[in-house]
C-alpha cells in the first residue's frame, strides 16, 4: 500500500508519503518537489505495522494534511540515474593518486546527496556488478592472480566496474580485453581488486546519517525490495582448460601471474 499527502499554506508546501512492505513501512517527507527525507520502521507483523500507518495516517490528516492527486508532481524520486553512475565512478580515477584517495572523494560527493540517490547509486552498482558473476571472468581472475577465492573474485568484480561502463561490458564479452589495464596495473605494482569499492554507498550513508551498515542495510532492502540471490555458477575448467579457454592471459600471467 501507498498513501500520498500533502500541506500547504501561506509558508509551506510539503508532502507525507507512506509505503508498506509486508511488516516494515518507510516515510518519505519534506518540501514539495525535492526528494525528500526518509525513516523507516519495522514490526511484528503486518497487522501491527497497517495499525501504526492509520494512526499516522490520521495525526497528518488532523494537521490539515490531503491526500494527493499524484506522486509525479509532488514527490522527486531520485537524481541518480546510471549515466550520473557512470560519470562518477570515471571522475573518481581523477581525483587521487590512489584507489584509497578515489573512494574517499567519492563517499563525500554521494554523502553530499539525498539518501534516496545514495541507495540508488548502490542499487545500480549491484546490478551490473551481480552481471559479473560468471564462470568466464572468474577463470580470467584465476590466471590473472594465480588462483581466485570467493572474496578475491568479489574484489576483482568491483575492480571491471571501477574501470569504467565500456572496458567493464567488454570484459564481461571477452575477459581478455582486460590486458591493457592489467599492464597498467602491474606498472603500478597493484593488484586488479578494489574492495573498497564495494562499501561506498554504505560509508557514504554512514557520514550523512550517522547510522552504521545495519541500518544502511535495512533502508536499502525497504527502498528496493531487493530480492538477489546468487546464482550457481559451474565450473568447466582446469589448467589445460584454462589454457584453451584464454591463450592470451595464459601466456602473459599462466606461469607468472599478479601477486601481492
Amino acid at each position: 500500500m501507498e498513501v500520498l499527502l500533502t500541506y500547504q499554506d501561506d509558508s509551506s508546501n510539503k508532502f507525507w508519503k507512506i509505503n508498506q512492505t509486508r511488516n516494515a513501512y518507510v516515510v518519505t517527507y519534506g518540501k514539495v518537489g525535492t526528494v525528500g527525507v526518509i525513516k523507516t520502521k519495522t514490526f511484528e507483523s503486518e497487522e501491527k505495522c497497517r495499525k501504526e500507518i492509520d494512526k499516522l495516517i490520521s495525526s497528518k490528516m488532523k494537521k490539515g494534511y490531503v491526500p494527493a492527486d499524484s506522486s509525479s508532481i509532488v514527490l522527486k524520486d531520485t537524481t541518480m540515474t546510471e549515466t550520473l553512475f557512470w560519470e562518477l565512478i570515471d571522475k573518481c580515477k581523477e581525483k587521487g593518486d590512489d584507489a584509497e584517495e578515489q573512494m574517499e572523494w567519492l563517499i563525500y560527493q554521494l554523502s553530499k546527496r539525498p539518501v534516496k540517490d545514495i541507495i540508488m547509486f548502490d542499487f545500480i552498482f549491484n546490478t551490473y556488478y551481480i552481471k559479473s558473476y560468471t564462470s568466464d571472468l572468474w577463470a580470467a581472475a584465476y590466471i590473472i592472480m594465480g588462483g581466485c577465492s570467493d572474496d578475491c573474485f568479489d574484489y576483482f568484480r568491483a575492480f571491471l566496474l571501477y574501470l569504467g561502463k565500456e572496458p567493464y561490458e567488454t570484459a564481461i564479452k571477452d575477459p581478455e580485453s582486460l590486458l591493457p589495464y592489467l599492464k597498467l596495473i602491474e606498472e603500478q605494482d597493484e593488484m586488479p581488486q578494489l574492495e573498497e569499492l564495494l562499501s561506498v554507498a554504505c560509508e557514504a550513508y554512514e557520514e550523512k546519517t550517522g547510522q552504521e551498515y545495519e541500518e544502511y542495510q535495512d533502508v536499502y532492502d525497504k527502498l528496493t525490495n531487493n530480492q538477489y540471490i546468487q546464482s550457481e555458477i559451474e565450473f568447466d575448467w582446469d589448467e589445460e582448460g584454462l589454457r584453451k579457454k584464454f591463450p592470451l592471459l595464459w601466456e602473459a600471467y599462466g606461469e607468472t601471474p599478479i601477486e601481492y
